[in-house]
């Protein structure tokens, strides 16, 4: 039997920390959470690499590094709302649960959610609300929202997510270019997103997230 506990352990220890993420509630969180029991049951054994681990349909489930420095540039608090975009299995809002005061994790596809949905209640997890939706309407009827991740690649933030997000709330996305990807940390202010760079990471994009097809006349 996989010592799946050793293996978490590693992770935070050979992936996390080494990525100058220090803060408390993260390392407890991803050191609590069993992220095998977040992955599809045939990729429990590749649950612990320090990748981004394909769910198929140009999904993935993010590499624990780059969701962990998110959340560490996010500084998430116990008193807040938390809109998790793309949440596949559950995986990120189960570790957000423990450091937010609720999360709601919106996810496009019935079956992942249905699975997420199960692995939350064997885990324990009470403080996440699964809808199901395309991920780029987000879940407005329970918003607004204090901070919001999206969980894979970006070209354009919505409009739509944007005006879901209170003023002076932050918003963590990868976005690409082409092959290139950077996580770039949003606060919005005034009515409007200022983006920051803040490092490099990569991921498919998701549906919703293209580039806006420009207007033919």
């Amino acid at each position: 039997m996989a010592d799946f506990l050793s293996r978490r352990t590693m992770m935070v220890d050979t992936q996390v920390r080494p990525s100058d993420v220090t803060k408390f509630p993260i390392i407890d969180a991803m050191l609590t959470i069993p992220r095998e029991e977040f992955v599809p049951a045939a990729q429990r054994e590749a649950a612990y690499l320090g990748e981004n681990l394909p769910i198929g349909g140009h999904r993935v489930i993010l590499e624990p590094r780059t969701l962990a420095k998110m959340l560490d540039a996010l500084d998430v608090s116990v008193d807040e709302l938390v809109l998790d975009v793309g949440s596949a299995l559950g995986y990120s809002a189960a570790v957000i649960a423990r450091m937010a005061e609720a999360v709601v994790a919106v996810e496009e596809d019935e079956a992942l959610a249905s699975e997420a949905q199960e692995a939350l209640s064997a885990a324990g997890v009470d403080n996440v609300i699964l809808h199901v939706a395309p991920l780029a309407e987000g879940a407005a009827q329970h918003g607004p929202y204090d901070v919001m991740l999206v969980q894979g690649g970006v070209v354009e933030f919505p409009q739509t997510l944007a005006d879901q997000l209170n003023e002076g709330g932050r918003v963590a996305c990868i976005f690409m270019v082409g092959a290139l990807g950077e996580v770039r940390i949003g606060r919005k202010q005034n009515g409007k997103i200022s983006w920051r760079m803040a490092f490099n990471a990569g991921a498919p994009v998701l549906p919703g997230f293209e580039k806006a097809a420009a207007f033919q006349f």
